[in-house]
């Protein structure tokens, strides 16, 4: 089969190679979306931290935002799951840990990250080898462009979550990104008044056109009843701290190349709780319900949908103008080169 293979930093290729035999308790899916994000643009731009801590190695096959349709089932699978239309959780425990036990298997230490970590392969491929436990079901009215968001959505669901809003209230995001902006409609749908905070230019302009009129570019004057830290900006905790109402919640699910710094005495005097979100697990069922209800439509963060071959400027940052400034780019490894 066909996959996209990062050998080091700055170079990649389209490779041929085995296709997956699903293990017990495994199925192969045809892949038919798979979504570009930052952490796949650090492992070709070789910044990704795994790949300094030991947990990735190139040669890298990326891919963790994807759906796809289930082809093959192994040992103790369902057979009811062919021909199903799916999507997964990234991170895959090892099922007998205390944390996998307790809930929290994508806590596990000795978890594998489709795509990410521990060489699990990614869906940047025509084939993808998924265990059967991760998966999530895809309705009818899902197509793959909405499938391969509702990972990045499960992101934005736990975040917002997090925040603990209630309607009417204000939320400020920091970022819009593609987690901050599903973000910012999954909260709207909820009732909350959004804000955003970015720099000035096509990000915050593509915000305004999906109908956020609150938009700004310093730290508002004003202090917020929650705020979500979506941005890769090492000041930004800081700053999420300095504009939230005492006792009220800061989430922080964005991630900079270098230490945060935060004084904690500002989170002790201000009676305010921070929460950290690492990845979808626990919101996948949740994001998929938003989307198909209709109350998020996430389609219009898909600027374009490319083939294998053209993964690789992508994933230098490299966009054609007739793209436009919206966030998400997806490949589909069906598309010829």
């Amino acid at each position: 089969m066909r996959a996209f293979v990062i050998t080091g930093p700055g170079r990649a290729e389209v490779q041929d190679v085995e296709p997956p035999v699903p293990g017990p308790g495994e199925v192969v899916v045809e892949v038919e979306r798979a979504g570009v994000c930052g952490t796949d643009m650090e492992f070709h731009s070789g910044a990704m931290a795994y790949l300094r801590t030991g947990e990735a190695r190139y040669p890298v096959r990326i891919g963790h935002e994807w759906a796809g349709v289930v082809r093959e089932v192994g040992d103790g699978v369902d057979p009811g799951w062919l021909g199903r239309r799916v999507t997964g959780d990234t991170m895959l425990g090892c099922g007998h840990c205390a944390r996998c036990l307790g809930g929290r298997q994508h806590l596990c230490a000795d978890r594998y990250e489709i795509g990410v970590r521990n060489g699990w392969p990614g869906a940047l491929a025509e084939w993808l080898p998924v265990p059967v436990r991760a998966l999530q079901p895809l309705p009818a009215t899902l197509d793959p462009v909405l499938g391969a968001l509702v990972e990045p959505g499960g992101n934005a669901l736990r975040a917002v979550e997090a925040a603990a809003l209630g309607r009417g209230e204000r939320l400020l995001i920091i970022g819009p990104g593609t987690i901050g902006l599903l973000a910012a409609l999954m909260a709207a749908a909820r009732g909350a008044e959004v804000h955003l905070l970015g720099l000035p230019g096509p990000a915050l302009d593509f915000a305004r056109s999906l109908g956020f009129p609150h938009l700004h570019t310093g730290r508002p004057e004003q202090t917020f009843d929650a705020v979500i830290d979506a941005s890769n900006g090492s000041g930004s905790p800081a700053l999420a701290v300095a504009a939230v109402e005492p006792g009220r919640r800061v989430v922080l699910i964005g991630l900079s190349a270098e230490p945060s710094r935060l004084d904690t005495r500002a989170l002790v005097l201000g009676d305010i709780t921070a929460v950290g979100i690492l990845s979808a697990s626990g919101g996948l069922a949740g994001a998929t319900e938003l989307y198909a209800s209709g109350l998020v439509d996430p389609r219009p963060l898909v600027a374009a949908t490319v083939s294998l071959e053209e993964a690789a400027p992508v994933l230098a940052g490299r966009r054609r103008p007739e793209w436009g400034s919206a966030p998400k780019i997806h490949i589909d490894p069906r598309l010829p080169g």
